[in-house]
């Protein structure tokens, strides 16, 4: 009973860290978009349009690639916890 509630506890907090930095990691790529929204309205130059739009989507890419690997990561560790906990004690 106590390795269920022990792993039940890891997996949720697990699950709150991830979601915390997914929402992190959104809010950040969103100023960075905002912030370069304003920046092309302030130069309203075409060359610096098509520079900033490579910008923002390599930027949203990375971002998704880290979280992916991020959230992969941190769930095959749960995983690895729990199975570790629960072998230590049978």
């Amino acid at each position: 009973v106590v390795v269920v509630v022990v792993a039940v506890v890891i997996v949720v907090v697990v699950v709150v860290v991830v979601v915390v930095v997914i929402v992190v990691l959104v809010v950040v790529v969103l100023v960075i978009v905002v912030v370069v929204v304003i920046v092309v309205v302030i130069v309203e130059v075409v060359v610096e349009v098509v520079v900033v739009v490579v910008v923002v989507v390599v930027v949203v890419v990375v971002v998704v690639v880290v979280v992916v690997v991020v959230a992969v990561v941190i769930v095959v560790v749960v995983v690895v916890v729990v199975i570790v906990v629960v072998v230590m004690v049978v």
